[in-house]
């Protein structure tokens, strides 16, 4: 049976705090390490696009894709213009797509409206936070247009980010600008300097039970009224940066399980691991589960791990202390490269409740970049978040359908240790931290 959980969730090393930018102002050069997204002469770089799922578009062929933009092509032209450096577009047609696709980002950009328009920024070409008319006289204050732009307006009711945290709207006429920070699904959004929305997850429109795609474009969607965009500034967000960024939000009360030296605090086959240079990680050829000697009820559990070619390891979640944590615990959680061999189950891929829940595929770092993940137990129920995507939100207690149809005696239990489910790879680990949950 092929069986090797890839397990680790690496909280992030030191938290490299992020470098302090200083915000673009109009006409000048782009800050570094930002590049111009929009060069403030024409439309290189961009082109027309309706809203539609990106998997949809992610799926046709070079030339299926190529002949799709050519339909907007004229509607693209009629409607957006360039006028003194700055993006003019009417209040109608497709919205401007930038051709160039993003997975962790932080881009800039200042825009300036009118009223009753309704307008808003597409992320990885999924809607949006919102830019609308906040006065009463716009006509939307039954939909939130009160409340200010800058939120995550596609959000489910009530799900953070949906609503701004602040009414930063500048009055008609002049300029608004937009900081967007992004790494995975978390979105933070600054609107006129302003934190608005903090560290929230932007919900897939297209599909709430997945994460967005890993990476996309950025669309300016316009609608109702003229709108005007300029200074549009980009820079990617390296895998080192972004986990510090992940392992520097929320981060009270957790607390160090692995001192980074020794395996004092663990238990089981601890001579089959090895520490070196900080970094814990099984030996090759060797296995086993080694454990916290603390019990854990409800918790989360941050983590940084990188993979090896063909990296096998788990994550084992309350287990007892022996026998196989995929089976006696409430589960391992596979920590697997997707270039392991063979032909797997859903559930044996990355992220997933072994045998028993599959997690979304597809939001690894390459091979030999350290990833974050992020694992929440409460209850019967298990969230794992990697790299910033919610890839597992399973209810096990729920689960009657078993890969092979192995029972799994331990999905119940209440309370157990928390460790790595070893097979025989050097799959690292590092900044493995709990924080216990009521």
């Amino acid at each position: 049976m092929i069986y090797r959980i890839l397990t680790i969730f690496a909280l992030s090393f030191a938290i490299i705090a992020s470098p302090t930018i200083v915000a673009p102002a109009s006409a000048q050069a782009p800050p570094q390490p930002f590049e111009k997204l929009f060069n403030g002469k024409n439309l290189d770089g961009w082109y027309g696009l309706k809203t539609a799922d990106p998997r949809k578009t992610n799926a046709m062929s070079k030339d299926d894709l190529a002949a799709h933009k050519a339909k907007f092509v004229a509607d693209t032209q009629s409607h957006w213009t360039v006028e003194n450096g700055e993006l003019v577009n009417d209040g109608a047609g497709v919205y401007l797509t930038s051709e160039r696709e993003f997975g962790d980002y932080e881009f800039w950009l200042e825009y300036k409206t009118v009223a009753k328009a309704d307008s808003g920024i597409y992320l990885k070409a999924t809607p949006q936070i919102q830019i609308w008319d906040t006065t009463k006289e716009g006509g939307k204050w039954n939909i939130g247009a009160g409340k200010g732009s800058g939120g995550l307006w596609n959000n489910s009711p009530g799900a953070a980010g949906k609503d701004p945290s602040v009414l930063a709207d500048k009055p008609f006429g002049e300029w608004n600008k937009v900081r967007v920070i992004q790494i995975g699904c978390r979105t933070t959004v600054y609107l006129n300097d302003k934190l608005v929305v903090d560290h929230a997850i932007m919900e897939n429109y297209w599909d709430r039970k997945k994460p967005l795609v890993k990476k996309g474009p950025i669309q300016l969607q316009t609608h109702g009224g003229e709108i005007r965009w300029r200074n549009i500034y980009v820079r990617e967000i390296a895998a080192n940066e972004a986990n510090a960024m992940l392992a520097s939000k929320h981060n009270d009360g957790f607390e160090n399980v692995f001192n980074g030296k020794d395996f004092e605090g663990w238990a089981g086959p601890i001579d089959n691991y090895k520490v070196v240079d900080g970094l814990l990680m099984c030996k090759k050829g060797k296995g086993g589960t080694i454990f916290t000697k603390k019990e854990y009820a409800n918790f989360k559990a941050r983590l940084e791990f990188k993979l090896p070619p063909k990296g096998n390891n788990g994550l084992a979640i309350r287990y007892p202390g022996k026998g196989n944590t995929a089976y006696v615990g409430m589960t391992e959680l596979q920590i697997l490269n997707y270039d392991y061999p063979g032909k797997l189950d859903d559930r044996q891929y990355h992220g997933s409740a072994y045998g028993m829940a599959a997690a979304e595929k597809g939001y690894l770092r390459p091979t030999g970049e350290w990833n974050f993940q992020e694992v929440t137990v409460v209850g019967s129920t298990i969230k794992v978040e990697l790299n910033g995507n919610i890839i597992l939100n399973a209810d096990v207690s729920k689960i009657t359908d078993f890969m092979a149809n192995s029972p799994h005696p331990g999905k119940d239990n209440k309370k157990g240790s928390f460790g790595f489910a070893g097979h025989n790879d050097p799959v690292q680990f590092r900044n493995v931290s709990i924080k216990e949950l009521k």
